[in-house]
């Protein structure tokens, strides 16, 4: 059953944040503590850059299915390249999930100190133009998600500046997906209830209906639906850890379609802001009270958190 009283993610301007840096951060962290997302207009992203990047993501998936699985890495965790349908699982899931996707991740300098840790990107022969474009939308969604985790820092009293040693050449994902046409019959969903692992998730596609949250307040599952153009942002598990649950890591589904849409494609590209592999994810010791003690007395570095998690989703096998 769908929540459909007055709550609703609010929508804010990231063009705010120029003018008003503090405000902008109280509206941006309020909406986290509350839903653990966010709806973000004016985000900067090329208009342009997003019509390019999805037609080439429609192209890609266009592909033959043997072609597409040429770039498929068996036993590479998904890090880069094709993972073909059904082959994620939400932790605890029973069924498969009813999508294919692509990740792009960072390109790194021959010999960078991080080279054993994050995969080389892998880049198809067609459609031609596809490594530009996702490597300008990859900076693009990386200036972006710099000023949101600015405003984060703002509203947990530290340092504007205090994630970009954090983050820098982080290892953060540029998936591509695709939910393709469903039957009435199908076993599953389109994307089962998580939590993301990583900082914070920026999402372009979803102006198409489907995507929920589940709301705390209620314990009902709430739609988003924002504005055409609109970023959908939520916290990740390594935030949430960071914070000691202030900013919480909310569960979210993409639910299959009413049967009028389901022999549709979906798109959909969410930008998983991880932060370095070598960040030491530790509570900050302001979001401890006595109210709210350390979930997390023991700290963990990022590559080690997620690939905890990449073996509990089934992509990386333990």
């Amino acid at each position: 059953m769908l929540d459909t009283p007055a709550a609703h993610v609010p929508t804010l301007s990231l063009a705010d944040q120029a003018t008003d840096p503090d405000g902008f951060a109280a509206a941006f962290g309020a909406s986290f503590e509350r839903f653990g997302f966010a709806v973000i207009a004016d985000h900067g992203v090329p208009l342009d850059l997003i019509d390019r990047a999805w037609a080439e993501t429609e192209a890609l998936f266009a592909l033959p299915e043997d072609e597409k699985r040429g770039y498929h890495i068996p036993g590479g965790g998904g890090a880069r390249g094709y993972t073909p349908f059904k082959t994620e699982i939400a932790k605890g899931a029973s069924a498969v999930d009813l999508k294919e996707f692509w990740h792009v991740g960072r390109e790194l300098p021959a010999g960078h100190r991080f080279d054993g840790q994050m995969t080389p990107n892998i880049w198809p022969t067609r459609p031609e133009g596809f490594r530009d474009t996702f490597i300008d939308l990859f900076a693009a969604f990386d200036r972006a998600g710099d000023q949101l985790l600015s405003a984060i820092a703002r509203h947990l009293g530290l340092a504007p500046d205090w994630f970009d040693p954090a983050v820098k050449d982080g290892n953060s994902v540029l998936r591509l997906l695709h939910y393709p046409p469903i039957p009435l019959d199908a076993e599953g969903v389109r994307a089962g209830a998580h939590e993301d692992i990583n900082l914070i998730t920026l999402l372009l596609g979803a102006e198409e209906a489907g995507l929920e949250l589940l709301d705390r307040a209620t314990g009902r599952w709430l739609a988003i639906k924002p504005p055409e153009g609109a970023m959908v942002v939520n916290v990740g598990d390594m935030l949430q850890r960071l914070t000691n649950h202030v900013l919480p890591s909310t569960t979210h589904r993409v639910v299959n379609p009413p049967p009028e849409r389901r022999g549709h494609s979906r798109y959909s590209m969410p930008f998983f802001l991880h932060p370095a592999p070598d960040f030491l994810i530790e509570t900050l010791p302001q979001t401890v009270t006595a109210e709210n003690p350390s979930r997390y007395p023991t700290p963990i570095t990022a590559h080690d958190y997620l690939h905890e998690r990449l073996v509990e989703i089934g992509l990386i096998k333990a």
